[in-house]
């Protein structure tokens, strides 16, 4: 039996399975219409910081649901399984492990932002108020 992995351990072997992407490439790309953001954050964190003009809100407790094309719950815009889904969470942590799973829904470019939300805001990027 190997030993417990701690969560920094679990995010980065699970990001080293995809491509990470900044806030100023996510921005062209939703732009472009060639990506998709998806803001994982919950509420409270949206209406104290702001929200991405664009971005789809899903939560991470439905991300999966709504994401899979496949699946009787999906949104709109989950058409298929080369959708490009940018994740967003606050600071990196729940993204990332969302990221990861949405690969096991065969979503492969499926990924996450460096830095987030924050990292998105200190680039200067538009924030809305929700």
């Amino acid at each position: 039996m190997s030993e417990p992995t701690g969560i920094g351990a679990l995010l980065e072997r699970v990001r080293s399975g995809y491509l990470r992407i900044g806030p100023h490439e996510a921005y062209d790309a939703a732009r472009a219409g060639t990506a998709l953001l998806v803001d994982n954050r919950n509420a409270a964190l949206r209406q104290r910081d702001g929200v991405l003009p664009g971005a789809l809100v899903i939560e991470r407790n439905e991300l999966e649901w709504r994401l899979d094309p496949r699946g009787s719950h999906r949104v709109p815009e989950a058409r298929g399984h080369a959708l490009r889904v940018v994740v967003i969470c606050d600071e990196g942590h729940a993204s990332g492990l969302a990221a990861e799973s949405l690969h096991r829904l065969r979503l492969r470019r499926a990924t996450d932002l460096i830095g987030e939300f924050q990292a998105w805001r200190a680039a200067g990027l538009p924030v809305a108020t929700p």
